[in-house]
């Protein structure tokens, strides 16, 4: 009770919510993790985060950073001892400032990337980092991620949009890291080192972010294709072709667009009759600063010497932005259809392009070999080599057959990721879901070289225990 009032006297009252009050931040989005907080704890400045984890510190307790609790990982999710207390940064909300003549945008974590992204365009300028859950994650939980999306292939992960931090460390000190700067060789980068760290190492309050002009004009082509060979054959030539316009390119099994469709009435494929059921589509985009007629003239030209050359053997060209958003909407609402057709075993894994359809492939034939009739929903950013390879029950499937089976099926798709040269985890993190496979497919030394890491900066072990490293 006397960490409470503590807790209370801190932040007041009202920012301490304990029992049910606190029950949505206990549980993950997927609802796949429920724990117990001795509280939910929202701070509104930097000075409130660093006295609460002050506090915690002091008296031993576990502190759990969150954002908007959107997290595919566990990452933001206690364990179920009730010693924990949930620092929920959404307070936290004000973008500090702009500066248009360095091109960077001071913001605070709990700002929602869709308010970030319009900040942005307002100042006339844009950034870049875009995701299905834009409108309710947080800048925060980004960058504890080290969150990537559909624009990785032009502009990079978060780590790449991001040029300096405001931290709080585990003793409770603030580090004033909010450099625009894009060259600073001045020791170690710290910045990258609490990128990606998932709350482990210290709690990330504020972000100096890269800003990017405004493209004039956006091309997006829905593309049929009948393998994942010609579309990486497609992907090479919209390198070729297009260069550093090149937006995105997403790569899509014919199944899991139908189950959209089936799953929400509204929307529709663009295509007509063979084209309507392909193996595989794409979703590609350019976006242009020179004019709309020059950006239509060299996305049609690289479209159509492909239909030509019988890599795509259908497309369909947004006339609009109306219909550019539609076919987006297609792509964005597969983990909503996935999710409406049951729980399924999902995979967010990065391989590199020149081995995807070998990879693909491969595990599809393995899958099905150990499971018959087990369905494969596959989807993702090849541009930047990132695959959704999620694994769904079959007709006449239980759904808790397939659960009995998560264990062999991830050491199935993990075993072979590693075998092709790929990383288990491509832009959701670890969290406790892939905790305990890590010493699988790291190296020995790379593991020891975390833990000393995590020694040095956490020393009590109070930041987000449990996550990322046992």
């Amino acid at each position: 009770m006397e960490h409470l009032d503590a807790l209370r006297a801190t932040v007041g009252a009202a920012q301490v919510l304990t029992g049910a009050d606190a029950l949505p931040w206990e549980t993950d989005w997927r609802e796949r993790y429920r724990g117990r907080s001795l509280a939910v704890v929202r701070p509104g400045s930097v000075d409130e985060v660093a006295a609460v984890v002050r506090l915690c510190a002091q008296a031993g307790l576990p502190v759990i950073p969150q954002g908007g609790n959107t997290g595919l990982c566990g990452g933001a999710t206690p364990d179920d001892s009730g010693r924990a207390v949930i620092l929920s940064l959404q307070r936290l909300n004000r973008i500090r400032g702009i500066d248009t003549d360095n091109d960077t945008m001071e913001v605070e974590a709990g700002c929602v990337l869709q308010s970030v992204q319009q900040a942005a365009r307002d100042a006339g300028r844009l950034f870049p980092l875009s995701l299905a859950a834009e409108g309710s994650c947080t800048i925060g939980g980004n960058l504890a991620t080290n969150a990537g999306g559909t624009q990785v292939l032009r502009y990079g992960n978060m780590r790449e949009l991001t040029l300096g931090l405001e931290v709080v460390t585990a003793q409770g000190d603030i580090w004033h890291g909010l450099r625009g700067l894009r060259k600073d060789n001045t020791g170690y980068d710290l910045r990258d080192l609490f990128i990606g760290s998932e709350g482990t190492l210290g709690v990330i309050t504020a972000a100096t972010l890269k800003l990017h002009p405004l493209p004039v004009a956006r091309c997006t082509a829905l593309l049929a294709l009948d393998s994942i060979e010609s579309a990486i054959a497609m992907l090479g030539r919209a390198r070729a072709g297009l260069g550093a316009s090149l937006t995105g390119f997403e790569l899509m099994a014919g199944n899991c667009l139908q189950d959209v469709v089936r799953c929400f009435p509204q929307q529709r494929l663009p295509f007509e009759g063979d084209s309507a059921n392909m193996l595989w589509y794409a979703l590609l985009e350019l976006s242009d600063s020179e004019s709309v007629d020059h950006a239509r003239e060299r996305f049609e030209v690289v479209v159509g010497d492909a239909i030509e050359a019988g890599i795509v053997l259908d497309a369909v060209i947004a006339e609009s932005m109306a219909q550019s958003h539609a076919l987006w909407h297609l792509r964005e609402s597969i983990p909503l259809a996935e999710k409406e057709s049951g729980k399924s075993i999902k995979h967010d894994v990065s391989i590199p392009v020149s081995r995807m359809a070998e990879f693909v492939l491969g595990t599809n034939a393995a899958l099905q070999a150990a499971f018959p009739g087990i369905r494969h929903v596959i989807f993702g950013h090849l541009g930047d080599g990132n695959l959704h390879y999620n694994v769904a029950r079959g007709a006449g499937w239980a759904e808790g057959q397939l659960l009995a089976h998560q264990d062999a099926v991830y050491e199935l798709v993990h075993d072979r990721v590693h075998a092709v040269g790929g990383s288990i985890s491509a832009e959701h993190g670890v969290g406790q879901l892939k905790r305990d496979l890590l010493p699988r497919y790291k190296d020995p030394v790379e593991m020891a070289l975390m833990h000393r890491i995590k020694a040095a900066l956490d020393p009590q072990g109070v930041m987000n225990p449990g996550k990322v490293l046992g």
